[in-house]
């Protein structure tokens, strides 16, 4: 018999982080604990509104599930028993960490991966004046950062780029609108983008509009977010997207995730692996995925004012895993 609890954690952040959808200052997680024979498995995911998700929502989810957990759910049956998002993903989490420390594994090695020494990881700048933003973007890179990934607005699209573009030079840069464009203006958009030799434009569109983006050809790659969550979501993504943001809140754990990134790879699709805000125990579960990723874009941490002991080891853009490979 197991013991099961879940529970939700606030987590101040250092700095607003503001995307299209407005600004937030704590990171609200929901973690779950799952023990046997005195071995302890834990998980975490973040509940996200823009999919009709709450701490209530996710911790009731978690609930229904009570009984079974407790008499030996496997992975497997849990993709059955809830559908993809943060509930299942917390649990689906927690049972890998059960089944690793079971093993005497780490999870990388369960998963049969082989990290990198460094990962690097981009660096996230949020909503703001073009002057701040690329003052932003300036720091960052005088510390070491070279991916930069920009969130953005329907509003200064070219005058924040533009000042951000100028101010580092040769920073890879992506672009996060947050599904807040429209298709009116967007082949322009991508155009300024590929003129700006942005790397990469992610969910421009809302969701239920990606048909507009089969409609021109992109001068640079767009990356499904919001429109990709599961193997079921790539059908409608051929010839509209050439890329895949992997999150394991969105996909319901690592299980359908890695199912995900292999479905993805088949069929053309190149891999970004994000994350939302979050402690370094939701990137840990997702470290098996990096070495699929074209870019990576787990900082979520970096955020946080203070992060879970232990934590992972952010340096300068670089994710260093085996700095905290005692955690495992």
């Amino acid at each position: 018999m197991r013991t099961v609890k879940s529970y939700p954690e606030a987590w101040p952040l250092h700095s607003p982080f503001v995307i299209s959808r407005g600004s937030r200052t704590e990171a609200h997680v929901v973690v779950v604990e799952i023990e046997q024979d005195g071995v302890k498995g834990v998980g975490e995911a973040t509940p996200y509104a823009r999919y009709g998700e709450s701490e209530e929502s996710v911790l009731q989810q978690i609930a229904s599930q009570l009984s079974a957990l407790q008499d030996g759910m496997t992975r497997e049956a849990l993709q059955q028993a809830l559908p993809a998002g943060a509930a299942r993903n917390a649990i689906d989490c927690a049972l890998w960490d059960l089944a690793r420390q079971q093993q005497g594994k780490s999870l990388v090695d369960l998963c049969d991966v082989a990290l990198a020494d460094e990962i690097v990881t981009a660096h996230t700048i949020s909503i703001d004046t073009p002057d701040a933003m690329a003052s932003s973007a300036q720091a960052l890179w005088q510390h070491g950062a070279r991916l930069l990934k920009i969130k953005m607005d329907d509003h200064l699209i070219s005058e924040r780029l533009v000042a951000i573009r100028s101010a580092v030079p040769q920073a890879t840069l992506i672009v996060d609108a947050n599904e807040s464009w429209h298709a009116e203006g967007l082949a322009a958009r991508c155009q300024l983008l590929a003129d700006l030799d942005v790397a990469m434009l992610e969910q421009p569109l809302p969701a239920a509009q990606d048909a507009a983006l089969g409609n021109f050809i992109h001068p640079l790659p767009i990356c499904a977010d919001e429109s990709c969550h599961t193997r079921e979501s790539l059908t409608q993504l051929q010839g509209r997207y050439e890329m895949v943001n992997i999150k394991l809140d969105k996909t319901g754990g690592l299980t359908e995730a890695l199912a995900l990134a292999d479905a993805a790879q088949q069929q053309g699709f190149a891999i970004m692996l994000g994350c939302m805000l979050c402690t370094s125990r939701a990137i840990r579960a997702a470290l098996p995925l990096t070495t699929r990723a074209k870019f990576a874009d787990l900082d979520g941490p970096t955020w946080l004012a203070a992060d879970v002991e232990p934590s992972l080891h952010f340096s300068h853009g670089v994710l260093k895993p085996r700095a905290a490979s005692a955690a495992d």
